[in-house]
């Protein structure tokens, strides 16, 4: 019973977090401004990073750990990157 519930649970986890993955989509794409983009790619590579946990937790497999963990060390990386360059409106050295 309880195997059951913790599936649904993070069937309807996994549903959700696509949900959250289409908002920020449409924000990059709306914008207005660089800020809310930068914010939307941030929301979106934390969103995938979870995604890519439950799926781990679901087929109870280390792999989509490893992934998703490269996946928030680059994102971290993108965002600071992306966040120098608009408040200096250079390419860092």
């Amino acid at each position: 019973m309880s195997h059951d519930l913790l599936e649904a649970v993070i069937i309807l986890a996994q549903l959700l977090l696509l949900l959250a993955m289409s908002f920020s989509i449409i924000r990059m794409l709306r914008g207005p401004r660089a800020q809310d983009r930068v914010l939307a790619l941030d929301a979106l590579y934390v969103n995938a990073m979870i995604l890519l946990l439950t799926i781990g937790i679901r087929s109870n497999s280390l792999l989509y750990v490893e992934a998703g963990l490269i996946i928030g060390l680059l994102g971290f990386a993108g965002t600071v990157a992306l966040s120098k360059f608009l408040m200096r409106g250079q390419v860092i050295e």
